[in-house]
Order: C-alpha cells, then sequence, then structure tokens
C-alpha cells in the first residue's frame, strides 16, 4: 500500500476525510499517461508491488521520468531491472537534476529516496531495503560463477520485497559436496531458487533435497548444444523432481518476485 493511500485511510479514521472523498481520491488516475509510458500507479494497492521498470530498451530519460510518477504518487521502493552501468550513471543524475516544471508535479517525493545501482545483478533501487517480513528463508543456489549475474538478480529482488535471502553460491553438480555441505539450509528454507545453466541439474537435486517449493532458473550459461539456455530450459521442465517450477531462461527477477510471493503467504 502506497504512503498516500495510507494516508487517506487514515484521514477516513480521524474523520478528516470523508468516505466519498476517499473513493474518490482512490479512483483517480489509476495511471500515468507519460506518453511513451502508461504508468500503472495503483499497482502496490491491487498487488502489494510497485511496478517494476525494466530498463532495457527505455532510455535514461524514460527511467527517470517513470521513477518520478512513482514516487509523487507515494511509491517509496521501486525496482528497475536489466540496467546497464552507463544508463544507471545518467538515471542517478537524472533524478538529482530539477525535473520539467512544464510536466513535473512534485518533485520533494524524491529528495527522501536514495537510488542505488547493484552492477552485477543489473538492478537499480529507488528507496532503501526494506526489514524482512517473509515466513522464512529464501535460499538463493547458484551452479557456477557464470550463473551469478542471474542468481544475483533473483537474491536482490526477493531482497527488495522483504525476505530473508541465504546464497548458496557455485554448488553445482560437478562437485556435489559441494551442495551436499549446505544440506540443512536447504532443507530449512521456505523456498529455494536454484540457478543453472548448462544441463541444469541443479533444479533436480535440490528438488529430490528440500520439501518447500522449489523455483528452477535456467541461465544461458554453457557451450553450443546448451542452445542459449534452452536445453537447460527443457532439462528442468521434465525434472523428475516434484515441487519443481520453472521460470523463464535468466529470469532472475521472475524467479525472485515469485519466491517472495510465496514466502509471505498467510501473512
Amino acid at each position: 500500500m502506497s504512503n498516500r493511500t495510507r494516508d487517506i485511510l487514515k484521514g477516513v479514521r480521524q474523520g478528516t476525510v470523508s468516505v466519498d472523498e476517499a473513493l474518490l481520491a482512490l479512483r483517480e488516475e489509476p495511471f500515468e499517461d507519460l506518453g511513451y509510458a502508461k504508468v500503472d500507479l495503483h499497482r502496490q494497492m491491487r498487488q502489494g508491488a510497485s511496478e517494476v521498470i525494466y530498463g532495457e530498451g527505455k532510455t535514461a530519460e524514460q527511467i527517470v521520468g517513470i521513477l518520478r510518477a512513482l514516487a509523487e504518487a507515494g511509491q517509496d521502493r521501486v525496482l528497475v531491472t536489466r540496467l546497464d552501468a552507463d544508463k544507471a550513471a545518467e538515471v542517478e543524475r537524472g533524478l538529482l537534476a530539477a525535473p520539467d516544471a512544464s510536466t513535473a508535479t512534485d518533485s520533494s517525493a524524491l529528495l527522501d529516496l536514495h537510488f542505488s545501482y547493484h552492477p552485477e545483478a543489473r538492478l537499480g533501487m529507488l528507496g532503501e531495503m526494506p526489514e524482512s517480513s517473509g515466513i522464512g528463508t529464501v535460499v538463493v543456489a547458484c551452479a557456477g560463477t557464470s550463473d551469478l549475474p542471474v542468481a544475483e538478480e533473483a537474491a536482490l529482488t526477493a531482497e527488495f520485497y522483504g525476505n530473508k535471502v541465504d546464497r548458496l553460491y557455485d554448488v553445482g553438480v560437478a562437485g556435489l559436496h559441494r551442495l551436499l555441505a549446505h544440506t540443512d539450509e536447504v532443507m530449512a528454507a521456505s523456498v529455494v531458487i536454484a540457478v543453472a545453466g548448462m544441463e541444469g541439474a541443479l533444479a533436480s537435486v535440490i528438488g529430490g533435497l528440500a520439501s518447500c517449493p522449489v523455483i528452477a532458473v535456467p541461465t544461458s550459461v554453457g557451450y553450443g548444444a546448451s542452445f542459449q539456455g534452452l536445453s537447460a530450459l527443457l532439462a528442468m521442465l521434465n525434472s523428475c523432481a516434484s515441487g519443481v517450477a520453472v521460470v523463464n531462461i535468466d529470469n532472475g527477477f521472475g524467479a525472485g518476485f515469485l519466491a517472495s510471493r510465496i514466502n509471505h503467504m498467510g501473512l
């Protein structure tokens, strides 16, 4: 729920805002049309998380415009995925610059929001990481060092949405003892994200150990016959282990978001 929505509901409780005024305010501007984007201002109210910006293919100016629109609507945390370092630096400069007076409504919303960039995961974050609020721990298990960018995208996404995350990196099946040394963490997890390229076997191994849902993430890491992650994707889809679900190739964000949903069920 956004800060603006909370203020409206508090006003109703305190008698400073009528029910009709509150209904009107909540119905107004479900999205803001920036021309190049229709920014969903009601997503946090509907889904508990504000709109996520997919950075690839967007200019820095467009990303800044969307971030400003979300912040001005009361979103105190916004995630930007697939953001390269050069564009991230442009975004940070754009957020610090004075907004265009002809389009901006309230630049003060950005004054207290910090923008940070995580290069390995290619993630930008407006706002601070929250305290952990999930029912347990999300474990992110990564087969090899080459899979780290996708694994970090998953791990940081999960943390961004209020989850405690344990990272188990370089625990692929080529040295199974490395994973077995962390059996306790796997068995105690609420959700496990298994990130692997090559033949994608890690997800099946973890699926046979864990009593919780396992989210498999195939990566595009591998030699020619891996077909940029297609081999890992098909292997994970055909896993004989029960309780394994699969997201798209290199989709660390999707895995981290889904893990957060699972880890907050019932709260």
